[in-house]
Order: structure tokens, then C-alpha cells, then sequence
């Protein structure tokens, strides 16, 4: 097995106490910083908070198979951006070991996995529902935009599996662009309805005339999702 690399991060520090994390990952070809500009220049005043620092990592350069094994920042490699492609789990299972790493940064900086979000745009995230679904159930929620996962995923059987033991699953935003010509939305929607029939409690949300991009209103509604699922902790210092 390869060794794990140290991922380059872009983070926004919140403006008071650092009580929650938000770990927000880029889509293929794109880098942390490259994302963090992107979310700036649509949002206005910006997905910055008082008490969550915004942490936007970069996905080492490998070779990428739908780009003809040219390298490019993608967090795993696949055959071709389809539903029906198969999953390319070893490159899936090496980055979320890759990202635990990133987790484990936060909790050792005092901050409890409830209160880490987790997710992405596009291929970004893709990476967060196997990260979280497989590996980090317990934390504080995901989120999903204009992205899907493949319709025979480990992940839903992940998913099923913590469901019929009983066991707690985070809640799931997705967000996806009625007009999207690379992700198509019915893929979006499909992997909601998937995740939920497996037990996950997914809210999906559809934006009528956006392609794949961000737009404002999707933003404004994740960073309210955000604030709901990480509100201030009011506790004594």
C-alpha cells in the first residue's frame, strides 16, 4: 500500500471560538484553494462563521482515467463519470484513509466528531458519502452537491448495515442543479432515494435552471443546514 500523503489544506478560521469543523472537498480537477475562492465569489458575505473553521483540502494529483490517465487533483480514479461505471475502490478506500488523517487533526485539536461536518461538491462529493457512510458514521452530518454515487455503491450497503443494527447514521444534504449536463440530476436524486431506502435521512433539494456550479441560494441554504447541524456552543469557557 502506498504511503498516505499530507493533504495541502485552505482553511477559514472562525472569528471567535474554533468549537466545530467543516471539512469542504473540491470537485475533480479543482483544489482546496480553487474551491474556497469559487464559494467566495458566489456567496456573499461568504461561508465564514464565528465559531466553525471551513477547511478546504486539496486531492494529490494521480492519474485519472476519464482524462486519458493525464494527472489531475481527484480524490479517487474511475473508468468513466456514469452510474453504472464500477467503483474504483481501492483509489476510494486509500483517500479515505488519506482523509482520517484530517478527522483525526480536528479531534485532537479539542474538537468532538459530532461537531465535524463533512462534504463536497461534485466528485468532492462522492468522497464524503464514502468517507462518511463507511468510515465515520458519528460524525455531525454530510452534504452533497451536484454529485452521486454509483447505483451499486458499497456505501448503501454500508448504510443498510448500520441502519439494521439499530445503530445512529448523520443526516444528509444533498443539493443538485436541474440543468446539470456532466452529473445529471436524476443521478443526484437517485442516490438520495437509494440512501434513504437504506435508512439514511437525506434532504434533497433540486435548483431549477443550474448546471454544475454553485449557485447563491444553494449556499445560503447550506450555511443555514450548517448552523443548524453546528449551532454556538454557549457553554461556560
Amino acid at each position: 500500500m502506498a504511503a498516505l500523503r499530507k493533504l495541502q489544506l485552505c482553511a477559514v478560521s472562525p472569528t471567535t471560538k474554533h468549537s466545530a469543523s467543516v471539512i469542504f472537498l473540491h470537485g475533480s480537477g479543482d483544489t482546496g484553494s480553487g474551491l474556497r475562492s469559487w464559494v467566495r465569489d458566489v456567496l456573499v458575505p461568504d461561508l465564514v462563521f464565528s465559531h466553525i473553521k471551513v477547511i478546504y483540502p486539496t486531492a494529490p494529483l494521480r492519474p485519472y482515467t476519464p482524462m486519458r490517465g493525464a494527472l489531475s487533483n481527484v480524490w479517487f480514479d474511475r473508468n468513466k463519470i456514469s452510474r453504472d461505471s464500477p467503483e474504483h475502490l481501492e483509489s476510494i478506500d486509500h483517500m479515505c484513509d488519506t482523509l482520517e488523517s484530517l478527522i483525526q487533526d480536528q479531534v485532537r485539536a479539542g474538537i468532538p466528531k459530532h461537531r465535524i461536518i463533512i462534504g463536497g461538491f461534485s466528485m468532492g462529493g462522492a468522497m464524503a458519502l464514502h468517507l462518511v457512510c463507511r468510515r465515520h458514521p458519528d460524525v455531525g452530518g454530510v452534504f452533497a452537491l451536484s454529485s452521486f454515487l454509483n447505483k451499486d455503491s458499497v456505501a448503501f450497503k454500508a448504510v443498510e448495515e448500520r441502519h439494521r443494527a439499530g445503530l445512529p447514521l448523520p443526516p444528509l444534504l444533498q443539493c443538485h442543479g436541474d440543468d446539470d449536463e456532466l452529473v445529471l440530476h436524476r443521478w443526484g436524486a437517485d442516490t438520495s432515494e437509494l440512501l434513504k431506502k437504506s435508512g439514511m435521512s437525506s434532504s434533497f433539494h433540486s435548483f431549477s435552471g443550474l448546471n454544475h456550479q454553485l449557485s447563491r441560494p444553494e449556499l445560503e441554504l447550506l450555511k443555514d443546514w450548517i448552523l443548524t447541524r453546528l449551532p454556538s456552543d454557549t457553554s461556560p469557557s
